[in-house]
Order: structure tokens, then C-alpha cells, then sequence
């Protein structure tokens, strides 16, 4: 009996799930979701080719310290990015003295406190410490932008999908409304104090175009800074920032397959070795 009872409430229970599915594909199929502005106008990211792309990807130095330096001038004004210690530049190029001159010469300083009267200070950066935050609190980012909160970029490229792609075509997406999205969508024109981008998930952005023109940036090693170059440089050195030991991932990951192919063909011959005089 209790077996019986036991098969009839699973009975039931799978007969209302497949009911309750059944309703869903009908409704889907029978009743589709209205398409929206963001369903139709959202944009995949653009495809971005950079040399750590790829399981033998590697981290192109010249580069990363290109993007550096497009974060530094223009983005480290309102974006933190306190996973990173300066002295961590060195792995993408700095010399030691270099990396010193860069954390001394930062515009923000770190937060301290005065030994002699115990009110708050400020000190020059050393390398040992991390990027300092661009504002006192969230309170004050947001005052400053719109009552917008502007992320870390320490791991923004791991928190979006396409990462450095995503970085690459937000940047460089900035463009009007179509007239034939606002004939279509006459309620979705973007407010005032945003700004229209197709990359972006909803479609309008707080953060104003960061790259305004060619050659906002001077590059060190006197390569053109276009708006394509800058905006690649600076999702290179995020995607560095996100995962700066993916070059040892690489190796690791490579070396290990070397070994389990070698230890495969091993174990292959052992066992032939032990078994061949076996007749089966």
C-alpha cells in the first residue's frame, strides 16, 4: 500500500511538472515576449586580437605599458583599481627605479596619519603600496559623476563577458541614436546625463566618452595614439590586471598536458610489455 501511494504522488507530481511545461512552451510559442530597444539594439562585442588571446597566448610588454599609461591620464581620475600594487609593474616591463618614480609622482597620495597630532595626512606613494582610490568614498564618487559609482577596473575584463573585447567596443561605442531605433522605441530616448552606447547593457551609460580624440595620450614609445589604438591598449592592460599570471596558467597548463601524453604512451608500453606473452 505504502508503495502503491508512493507511486501515485510521483505520478501526480511529474504529471504537474509536465503540465507546467507544457504551458510554458505554449505561452512562449503562442504569446512571444514583445522584442525591446535593448534586445534589438544591444550589440555583441567586437572581436579584439590581442597577443594573450589563445591557449599559447603571452602578454605583449610594449603594449600593457601603453595601456598603463592610457589608464593612468585618463581613466585613473574617477576608476580604482586597488587590486594592483604599483610595484606590480614591474612584471609588465618598469625597472624597479621606474616603478619607485611612478608610485612617488602619483597624483593621489596614500592616506596616513600624523604621529605627532593624530589628525588625518596624506603620504607619498611607495611600490609596496596599491593604487590608491580616486575618492575619499562612495559618497563622494558619486557626487562627482552624476550620482553615478564608477567600478574597479582591477577585474573588470574577468567580470564581463568578452572582457578586453567588451572594454575595447564600450569605449569606442559612443555614437547618436539611430533614427529608426527612436521611430521605433519613441519612449526609450536617452535622459540627460547619459550617454547613448550600443555595448552597454541597457543601452545608456553614465560614464561620458573617456577617449575624446587622437592623441589624448602621448605614447612613451611613439606610437600613434588613435582612438582604436588607446581604447586596444587599455583593454590589454585590464586583461592583465584581471589575470596577470596568465602566461604561467599557459605554461602550466602545457607542460601538463606533455606529461599526461608521455606518461599515457608509458603506461601503453608497460602494459604491452606485461601482457605480451598473455595469449587470449
Amino acid at each position: 500500500m505504502v508503495r502503491l501511494i508512493a507511486s501515485l504522488v510521483g505520478a501526480a507530481f511529474v504529471l504537474v511538472l509536465g503540465i507546467a511545461l507544457f504551458g510554458s512552451v505554449y505561452g512562449a510559442i503562442t504569446d512571444p515576449v514583445a522584442p525591446t530597444a535593448e534586445s534589438e539594439y544591444h550589440l555583441h562585442p567586437k572581436e579584439l586580437d590581442l597577443a594573450s588571446n589563445g591557449v599559447f597566448g603571452k602578454f605583449d610588454r610594449r603594449q600593457l605599458q601603453r595601456g598603463f599609461q592610457v589608464y593612468k591620464e585618463v581613466c585613473a581620475a574617477c576608476h580604482s583599481l586597488r587590486l594592483v600594487a604599483f610595484r606590480d609593474l614591474q612584471k609588465i616591463g618598469y625597472s624597479e627605479p621606474e616603478v619607485k618614480a611612478i608610485a612617488n609622482q602619483w597624483v593621489i597620495e596614500q592616506p596616513s596619519i600624523n604621529p605627532e597630532t593624530g589628525e588625518a595626512a596624506t603620504r607619498k606613494n611607495i611600490p609596496s603600496d596599491h593604487f590608491p582610490l580616486p575618492f575619499a568614498n562612495d559618497v563622494a564618487a558619486r557626487a562627482a559623476n552624476n550620482n553615478a559609482l564608477p567600478p574597479d577596473l582591477s577585474l573588470m575584463t574577468k567580470a564581463r563577458h568578452d572582457g578586453g573585447a567588451y572594454i575595447h567596443s564600450l569605449l569606442t561605442g559612443y555614437q547618436p541614436q539611430s533614427a529608426k531605433m527612436l521611430k521605433e522605441f519613441p519612449d526609450i530616448k536617452t535622459p540627460e546625463g547619459l550617454h547613448y552606447n550600443p555595448y552597454f547593457a541597457n543601452l545608456n551609460i553614465a560614464m561620458p566618452p573617456p577617449l575624446t580624440s587622437d592623441g589624448q595620450v602621448g605614447y612613451a614609445d611613439g606610437t600613434k595614439a588613435t582612438k582604436e589604438q588607446m581604447s586596444t591598449d587599455v583593454a590589454a592592460f585590464l586583461t592583465w590586471t584581471a589575470e596577470p599570471n596568465l602566461e604561467a596558467r599557459h605554461a602550466a597548463g602545457f607542460a601538463s598536458i606533455i606529461f599526461i601524453l608521455i606518461f599515457c604512451g608509458l603506461a601503453w608500453g608497460a602494459y604491452q610489455n606485461v601482457w605480451r606473452d598473455v595469449k587470449h
